[in-house]
């Protein structure tokens, strides 16, 4: 007996319609029941009892609805508890007969979305849909969308012609369904265009495709339609707005309904809103290019960090010992200088390639931003001024300059997507006050910042906008033109460098962007003369061990070693270094490269010095910032680095 049947009376002329919708019911991917006002199973469809493991002996016109909670309350679905009194208040709250929706997480993980309305003299008709998919990566999403799209499309027809309970289902999927004749008159549509365009599912034959989408949107998709009148399945995308004024993107099926002499019918349509999914394709995308990025980059980076390691090293020992030589350092210091600068550079694009770990340290605002207003230069427009002030007054705040510069940059373009012909973007940076009232609205504390700030005379937001400007992906720009992060990553850095951001701006009157960043002194870096007499009042320091595949490099530090007291051993992969480790137990410093070719790594030659040789002072260098992810016992130097560095980072490791 199925399950809308009525026992021994084949003779009933209800009968094949009953055979007909239980046929239906049980094609649909959602579980089904209709339970009565005395709470008796009267129809229901396969999907219930798979997708909640019911024993098919349990499901019968008549079955008592307890008997199902009792069934779940046994196996543990709702937890630990008395049965009795489980069964007893659910069984309670059944009978209020209110409409209900909710999400189950079942032992065994599955997610199920409960949806439960009732049907006035009738009882109450409940739709089980799993939606542990949704819950998963977005390609499971775009799968599982691609089916429901042919599944509810092909079946639309039937649910066309069903009752009022096959429509809760079709009003519980998150689509547009409908149907519309070989006349393009609809003949069917579910409660989906009422919430996107106010129509009325009562009454389909009174809508108009080309009145809710508009003559301009209909005529790009019209000859769609039209294949589709024809015998084609087509799907296809394009953008659309609600009654709210919400834009989206919609991706519509269309099925025709073919007749048995090969004539169409009609179509079933399926249109779902897939303006995220797009959002995140496009930010998949990005992701990707910039994984990309970040592979070249950091190779590229090894290289010449260990060259500049060479040129950086080599002309700071020539400063050193050539220091009373005014020709030597008229020739010298600019060398050095550059060679810093391109050490910098190389940070800065892993830094824009995500390979750089951010630190936090003494950095001098406005240099940022005489550096930040050299980069963009040529990203503006002609006709857009941009200008910068407070370059000449020292503001020293305790940031990351590389976030720093990244985050202006994006201000600054928002400004100039901002700003039209003749527009003016102002870049600030100095020291101010922040009293008692504005740092509580920012919620800092009151003292000094440094108020780093890009003004704008463009566009302006409205109050709406500026309530969502650091929310993530949410953007005024159109698809493929940004990706709704740049706010919030710049919200991000101010917060974690223990600052704050306030944005004012009003439609027509342009926007300011202040970032409030502690502020911190100068940052003490000392003569050479004094880093020379400390580094050579430290004496005898022992045994070091130089791990470095480089030739040039090795002689780089092996000079700088030597200069701070070390006896230096050298080896030039990992199996020479754990040769040398196991033969030689009075090794008092192992400083080590990070990559090394042979397959033994500089982490390996680490570890093994620490634990088994008892090492008391390990580090590593390294010129690619992805490797610089140590363990807590063991610091990394990034190449390249003077000799007071290298010091610092011995004393570093030394203090592990």
């Amino acid at each position: 007996m199925t399950a809308m049947s009525k026992p021994d009376d084949d003779s009933d002329p209800e009968t094949p319609r009953h055979a007909t919708l239980q046929a239906a019911l049980d094609l649909i991917d959602q579980g089904f029941t209709l339970i009565d006002r005395d709470l008796r199973l009267v129809a229901w469809n396969r999907t219930f009892l798979q997708l909640l493991e019911f024993p098919d002996t349990l499901a019968y016109r008549g079955a008592p609805f307890d008997g199902f909670i009792r069934y779940n309350a046994e196996r543990g679905e709702y937890g630990e508890g008395d049965i009795d009194e489980v069964v007893r208040q659910r069984v309670q709250a059944a009978r209020a007969f209110e409409p209900h929706s909710f999400e189950r997480v079942r032992p065994d993980g599955t997610v199920i979305r409960v949806r439960g309305v009732p049907v006035p003299g009738h009882g109450f008709v409940t739709v089980y849909t799993d939606v542990t998919s949704q819950r998963n990566a977005e390609l499971a999403i775009q799968q599982h969308a691609a089916a429901l799209e042919v599944q509810v499309a092909q079946r639309t027809a039937e649910l066309e012609r069903s009752s009022a309970q096959l429509r809760l289902i079709t009003d519980s999927v998150p689509a547009l369904i409908a149907y519309f004749d070989a006349d393009r008159r609809y003949r069917y549509i579910n409660r989906g265009y009422h919430e996107w365009f106010g129509l009325n599912p009562a009454h389909p034959e009174r809508i108009s495709a080309k009145a809710y989408l508009g003559a301009a949107t209909y005529a790009g998709i019209k000859h769609n339609v039209f294949r589709a009148l024809g015998g084609e399945s087509v799907s296809f995308e394009y953008d659309v707005t609600t009654k709210m004024g919400k834009a989206l993107v919609a991706r519509t099926t269309l099925i025709p309904e073919i007749r048995a002499d090969g004539t169409v019918a009609g179509c079933f349509e399926l249109t779902f809103d897939i303006t995220e999914q797009l959002r995140a394709q496009a930010m998949l995308v990005q992701a990707q290019k910039m994984e990309a990025l970040g592979q070249l980059t950091g190779g590229l980076a090894h290289d010449f960090n260990n060259i500049l390691t060479v040129v950086l090293g080599n002309l700071e020992a020539l400063r050193r010992e050539r220091r009373d030589s005014g020709d030597v350092a008229e020739y010298v210091t600019p060398a050095i200088e550059a060679a810093r600068r391109g050490a910098e550079l190389i940070r800065r694009l892993l830094s824009f390639a995500r390979k750089q770990p951010l630190v936090v340290r003494e950095t001098e605002a406005g240099a940022v931003v005489t550096e930040v207003l050299r980069l963009v230069q040529r990203s503006i427009p002609e006709d857009r001024r941009l200008t910068a002030e407070g370059a000449d007054v020292a503001a020293w705040a305790l940031t990351d300059p590389q976030l720093l510069q990244s985050s202006l940059l994006n201000l600054i373009l928002n400004a100039r997507d901002a700003t039209a012909t003749g527009g003016h973007i102002a870049l600030t940076a100095a020291p101010r006050e922040l009293g008692t009232e504005a740092a509580a609205r920012l919620e800092l504390e009151a003292g000094t910042y440094v108020a780093v700030s890009v003004a704008d005379d463009g566009c302006g937001m409205d109050e709406a906008t500026l309530a969502r400007v650091f929310e993530p992906f949410f953007t005024t720009k159109g698809m493929g033109s940004g990706t709704g992060l740049g706010m919030a990553m710049v919200y991000g850095f101010v917060k974690q460098s223990g600052g704050g951001i306030e944005v004012r701006s009003r439609p027509g009157q342009g926007t300011t962007v202040t970032l409030w960043l502690p502020a911190c002194d100068p940052p003490d870096t000392g003569d050479l003369a004094a880093q020379d007499q400390q580094d050579a009042g430290r004496g005898p320091q022992g045994l070091a061990l130089l791990v470095e595949d480089d030739r040039q490099v090795r002689q780089v530090v092996r000079r700088d070693l030597l200069a701070l007291g070390y006896s230096v051993l050298e080896a030039e992969n990992g199996s020479e270094a754990l040769a040398i480790l196991d033969r030689t137990p009075s090794i008092a410093l192992v400083l080590t490269d990070m990559v090394m070719p042979g397959g033994i790594d500089g982490r390996v030659v680490a570890t093994h010095a620490r634990v088994h040789c008892r090492v008391p002072r390990v580090a590593l260098m390294s010129g690619y910032a992805a490797d610089a992810a140590p363990d807590d016992w063991l610091p990394v130097l990034g190449k390249p680095f003077t000799r007071g560095q290298l010091a610092a980072w011995l004393d570093q490791a030394a203090s592990k």
